[in-house]
């Protein structure tokens, strides 16, 4: 957008804090070269569009706004004479992508000095060469240094899922490993019994009769209902004496086991009534090793099913072999980063999903998402480590207009509304020297608004800390990686 061309005065723009210190040959080459525009209320120029000016505000009144998802946020408002916008890195050159990074719109008449871009670049370097040295390496190495750290986070981030990952794995895999002896331990004493028993003076049926019920005893293992210990108990105290009624000695030791399997005293009256009184003691043995070599095999089924669980959620977390954008399902990454997580929120932490179910998929980048999701879960933990270690993370997603959200509400002590503002301000941080980068926020907020066309809020008080996730339902065009300038 053009303004109406005005007369240019040295003298005016000299007054600026911009321009102060310049000679009146340099004040008169930036009028003979630029120009003064009156603009009526209105744009001046778009997010996205080709920085090809650098406007200075001789008067009027200014607002700068972001585009976050569908809606356009102030992020500044002034009447202040003399601030500037527009292509302000034009001296960096094509190093950098010469747009506008803001919208720029004036709510009264207002009047720019205006600079062409390639005039401001062109001036800046012959005038203040080394002050373009040093902002050039302001600019770059700020850029090489977030970057780094923000490396430097994820692998934070990554040593904390790792060490929770292992931990997870390592408690099925033992569980495994014991129950794999004690399975074999169980079948060479089960091979012993069948010695014994077949080296007696027993028919084929009584042992024909022995095997059936056999393997109705290890159906009925798949079966076994859930018991309160109180039930339980009783049941094994029954157990218990009807093996001591029966003749058979340490009957206290089978009942557990029994007990566990689902058998109770119906069973053992049944089986007591398949085989002879005399086999009765041997039969006894021999289902309470087929009982044992049954829960064994299960607990090794639940043992390697955990750690297959436990390898599907961290493929989901790193989205290996995903495509890198896609529609995607937010439970199904929100439940994989839990999981990796849950060695972090350990017992003290009450997590609680309120999930609506009936939300579509997003068009999103997976693993960028649950890199947010992790930052914002690993915040709210620390917080609540803060406040005792004991607290209540509630992960909540619902339907906001035609976006989608992601809510991380935690009862920790809060954020100072002082702070509040900077929460989001790269490399700031509230966490003691070596435990935080101050990145984690940041790069969260990049990922949502730049990469998502998503927003990210957070709105604290003490007990009740709510970071808000706003993702767009329809796909837009995929937006610049968190680590490019904005």
């Amino acid at each position: 957008m053009s303004g109406r061309p005005m007369p240019c005065s040295p003298g005016e723009i000299g007054e600026l804090f911009l321009f102060e210190k310049l000679t009146p040959e340099q004040l008169g080459r930036l009028c003979a070269e630029g120009r003064v525009e009156l603009f009526e209320p209105g744009p001046v120029y778009a997010e996205g569009e080709p920085a090809t000016c650098f406007y200075v505000m001789l008067e009027g009144s200014v607002v700068l706004s972001r585009r976050v998802g569908g809606d356009d946020v102030e992020t500044n408002r002034t009447s202040q004479r003399g601030v500037y916008a527009g292509a302000m890195q034009a001296y960096l050159g094509d190093r950098v992508p010469q747009v506008h990074t803001n919208s720029l719109r004036v709510t009264a008449p207002t009047r720019f000095f205006v600079l062409p871009a390639d005039t401001f670049a062109s001036i800046m370097r012959e005038w203040f060469p080394m002050a373009v040295h040093l902002l050039e390496g302001l600019f770059f190495g700020s850029k090489n240094t977030q970057r780094a750290v923000g490396q430097r986070e994820r692998l934070l981030a990554l040593g904390s899922l790792s060490a929770g990952l292992t931990h997870e794995l390592n408690n099925p895999a033992a569980a495994a490993v014991r129950a794999t002896a004690t399975l074999r331990e169980r079948v060479a004493k089960m091979r012993h019994k069948l010695a014994v028993i077949t080296g007696g003076p027993f028919s084929r049926e009584a042992l024909a009769g022995l095997i059936d019920i056999q393997e109705r005893t290890a159906e009925r293992v798949t079966k076994a209902p859930a018991l309160t210990p109180m039930e339980a108990a009783d049941l094994e105290d029954a157990v218990t004496d009807w093996l001591d009624d029966h003749g058979i000695r340490n009957g206290w030791q089978f009942a557990p086991t029994f007990v566990q399997a689902g058998l109770d005293t119906e069973w053992l009256d049944q089986v007591a009534a398949a085989v002879d009184e005399e086999i009765l003691p041997n039969a006894v043995g021999w289902l309470n090793y087929t009982v044992e070599t049954e829960l064994l095999m299960n607990e090794i089924g639940d043992s390697t099913a955990r750690i297959s669980h436990l390898v599907d959620a961290a493929r989901q977390y790193s989205q290996l072999d995903r495509a890198p954008y896609r529609i995607a399902d937010v439970h199904e990454l929100l439940d994989s980063t839990l999981l990796m997580l849950s060695g972090k929120t350990g017992p003290r932490i009450k997590v609680v999903k309120e999930y609506d179910r009936t939300l579509p998929g997003v068009p999103a980048y997976p693993a960028e998402l649950n890199q947010v999701w992790t930052n914002l879960i690993d915040n709210a933990v620390s917080a609540m480590d803060g406040a005792g270690g004991e607290g209540t993370l509630t992960v909540r997603t619902a339907r906001h207009h035609d976006r989608l959200l992601v809510e991380f509400r935690d009862t920790g002590p809060g954020v100072d509304p002082e702070i509040r503002d900077r929460i989001f301000d790269p490399f700031f941080t509230t966490k003691p020297v070596g435990e935080g980068t101050g990145l984690g926020l940041d790069i969260s907020w990049r990922i949502v608004v730049n990469k998502h066309h998503g927003s990210l809020q957070v709105d604290s008080r003490p007990g009740d800390t709510r970071f808000q996730v706003l993702l767009p339902l329809t796909a837009a065009e995929p937006g610049p990686t968190a680590e490019e300038p904005v």
